[in-house]
């Protein structure tokens, strides 16, 4: 197909804008591809429910007959292996759930502030 010279210029631009603006928009635009988007929504369901969660495992802690001993125990782990003392003392086990949930465990030790010691 032949197209006029005076067209060029402005199929040039069109095509140069469009790039443009495709770049921009996933750059600064704050456009998403659908994979991120899932992901994002994944994972802020999964951070909502395991905030939902958090007082059902600071509520196991606080009346739990052995608290003490547990808690001792999680204190002198060292600061990576108190998530898994927290998921044997059994307080990331969601009632009805037959496993410990690692991401649980992890918000519970911030919930009963052992951060600090």
């Amino acid at each position: 197909m032949n197209t006029p010279e005076w067209l060029k210029p402005g199929i040039y631009g069109a095509v140069v804008g469009a790039i443009f603006t495709v770049v921009a928009g996933f750059s600064w635009g704050g456009w998403l591809t659908a994979g991120n988007a899932e992901e994002m929504a994944s994972d802020m369901a999964k951070d909502n429910v395991i905030a939902a969660l958090l007082p059902v495992c600071v509520e196991m802690a606080q009346n739990d007959i052995n608290r003490t001993a547990k808690l001792a125990t999680i204190q002198e782990a060292s600061t990576y292996k108190r998530r898994d003392a927290v998921m044997a003392a059994g307080w990331a086990t969601v009632p009805g759930s037959d496993s410990p949930n690692r991401d649980l465990a992890q918000a519970c030790i911030a919930g009963l502030q052992l951060d600090e010691s």
